[in-house]
């Protein structure tokens, strides 16, 4: 969910971003956005959240013996 806020920017800050936004392509807000974001870290969702906690208490973990072997597995999966 998305709420609207206001913020206050210096003038010639602002241009600069608004010529990198419109350089990428993106509009001013999703290019804040993504600026911070990138600073902030990604947030993650819930099925990660419940994946590092399942790693963290050793659920569902499996003991690859090989990793050469398992990366070929791997990759041969995908494609």
């Amino acid at each position: 969910m998305k709420i609207q806020t206001a913020f206050r920017f210096d003038e010639e800050l602002l241009e600069l971003i608004k010529e990198k936004a419109k350089s990428q392509k993106r509009s001013l807000n999703n290019y804040i956005e993504y600026l911070l974001y990138r600073d902030v870290g990604n947030i993650p969702n819930e099925e990660t959240v419940k994946a590092i906690e399942d790693a963290r208490n050793n659920v569902n973990l499996e003991v690859i013996e090989d990793l050469d072997l398992y990366l070929k597995d791997l990759l041969n999966d995908k494609g």
